[in-house]
């Protein structure tokens, strides 16, 4: 039986990464590419293209072909012509000019693409409310923490510019992404493509179409060996959930009973004390956070591929690479549900200061106030600069 989330607080959102995604992507990857023969080749491939319906295929067949091949297209392709002999269709352009590496990378990029997709509107609708919070509370006094002890006064507002300035970098790490269409043949060089074709450099007129059916980007080149586009993402992913976990922690720190600076809507029972409220989105972007570190690590372990195709470290990848995609999307929607339900209690943040000692002894207000609008205001500003980009394809 596959895992279905009991286990699984910190990846609850598994909408568009699950194993039918993939396999969606697999197939949206061969579809896109018939057509692109059909623009190569000047050939009707459409019919062929509609026919492929990921939907009707044996789940246990693939399964029992990543146990023999190690890989799923090698069983999807033959399964993907049964279903155009049955609609008594040509399957010779299927998979033209391809290899498997082909179709499970712009598979797993696809996958990546949509779920950050989905991550950058969810890390938008944070922002938006730390944006709102950071404003109305730029002049609320609290208490600042330098290696878990009491700093010096800052101001509610400047907590809030922080985690905002989080959610930018987010937004900008998943801006900065390409998400690169893969096309290169069994090592790289198309060659297959091109006697396809029968000219020199169809590869290239092929990979261009694909990536611009599949609304990819177009690399110039095979990446089969170069593993940079995968660490890419996958850093992205992992220091979305970091900059939310970062948040979480703050905010699980400060609602506790015994500080109260932040309230959090709603929370989850106790099977043991009924009373109690946790934080379950904080708990949620926490684990993530924790999780990531050891994801990335792995996707950075198999950057030394070797050869034209590696044995074993590519196939390493996958679970982690479509993992970090899917942390950074529920981290993200929990953040923005935490976010939205989160609210500053500058009472209590004045009492705390106020009982806090030397190192809450008031600095010059005006220079406070003046240090806080400047820091509100420039995160603020970054934030809208960078929330209204429109997303690369």
């Amino acid at each position: 039986m596959t895992d279905w989330g009991l286990l699984d607080p910190g990846g609850a959102d598994a909408v568009g990464t699950d194993d039918d995604a993939v396999l969606a992507a697999m197939v949206e990857v061969e579809r896109a590419l018939l057509r692109a023969w059909g623009s190569e080749l000047a050939e009707a491939l459409d019919a062929q293209a509609d026919a492929l319906d990921a939907a009707a295929l044996d789940r246990a067949a693939l399964v029992a072909g990543v146990s023999r091949d190690a890989v799923p297209v090698v069983a999807l392709v033959p399964s993907l012509r049964a279903q155009l002999d049955a609609a008594g269709l040509a399957s010779d352009r299927l998979h033209l000019g391809a290899t498997s590496q082909d179709v499970l990378d712009t598979a797993l990029v696809l996958v990546a693409r949509d779920a950050l997709r989905a991550t950058r509107a969810s890390l938008v609708e944070a922002g938006e409310r730390l944006a709102e919070l950071a404003d109305a509370e730029r002049q609320g006094l609290r208490i600042a923490r330098s290696v878990a002890r009491h700093a010096e006064t800052s101001t509610i507002g400047v907590l809030a510019a922080g985690w905002l300035d989080g959610v930018s970098s987010s937004i900008e790490a998943i801006a900065a992404l390409g998400f690169p269409v893969q096309f290169g043949g069994a090592v790289g060089t198309g060659s297959a493509a091109d006697a396809a074709s029968g000219r020199p450099g169809a590869v290239e007129a092929v990979r261009a179409e694909l990536a611009a059916r599949l609304g990819l980007g177009d690399p110039h080149r095979s990446w089969h060996a170069e593993r940079t586009p995968v660490l890419a993402i996958a850093a992205a992913s992992a220091s979305v959930v970091g900059a939310l976990g970062r948040i979480a922690g703050d905010a699980t720190f400060l609602s506790r009973e015994e500080l109260g600076e932040v309230r959090l809507a709603g929370g989850g029972g106790s099977s043991a004390m009924p009373h109690k409220r946790n934080p379950v989105d904080a708990v949620a972007v926490t684990a993530a956070a924790v999780e990531a570190p050891g994801l990335l690590q792995v996707v950075a372990s198999a950057m030394i591929s070797g050869d034209e195709r590696s044995s074993g470290r590519w196939h390493a990848e996958w679970v982690p690479l479509r993992r970090l995609v899917r942390l950074a999307r529920s981290a993200s929607v929990a953040a923005a549900r935490l976010i939205r339900g989160l609210e500053f209690d500058g009472d209590r943040a004045g009492r705390i200061l106020a009982g806090s000692g030397p190192a809450g002894e008031r600095p010059d207000r005006r220079v406070l106030a003046a240090s806080s609008d400047r820091i509100v205001d420039r995160a603020v500003a970054r934030f809208s600069a960078v929330s209204e980009e429109s997303p690369r394809p």
